[in-house]
């Protein structure tokens, strides 16, 4: 989440850390009731780095190797 306020100023990091925010935010919206504020902050949280996580590790498969030219 710090790398998410941080990349506010990088406009790349911004647009690809968006999507695993929104989507933890939409999970937690539908999903959790737990009756207490901090119960669901944490669980959105938690949520969030996880999310973040695999669209991270998605984002290092899906880009080409460095050091090899695309010709």
């Amino acid at each position: 989440m710090l790398e998410f306020v941080r990349s506010l100023r990088r406009r790349r990091d911004f647009w690809t850390r968006l999507p695993a925010f929104a989507l933890a935010f939409l999970v937690a919206e539908i999903f959790y009731k737990f009756k207490s504020f901090s119960v669901e902050c944490a669980a959105f949280l938690v949520t969030w780095l996880i999310i973040d996580v695999i669209v991270d590790q998605l984002a290092k498969r899906l880009e080409p190797p460095k050091g090899r030219s695309l010709q």
